[in-house]
């Protein structure tokens, strides 16, 4: 588990159109991660 301030480990992602996304890449930029377990669930 990351601690709060801690450095997001880097990691590669799909994009809803293929295209890929380093989160290397966006270093120096705003990213915001929004999780929601909740999603898809009767929850």
């Amino acid at each position: 588990m990351l601690e709060a301030g801690s450095e997001m480990p880097r990691v590669t992602v799909t994009g809803d159109a293929g295209e890929t996304l380093n989160t290397g890449d966006l270093l120096g930029k705003t990213l915001v991660l929004w999780f929601y377990p909740k999603d898809a669930t009767p929850g």
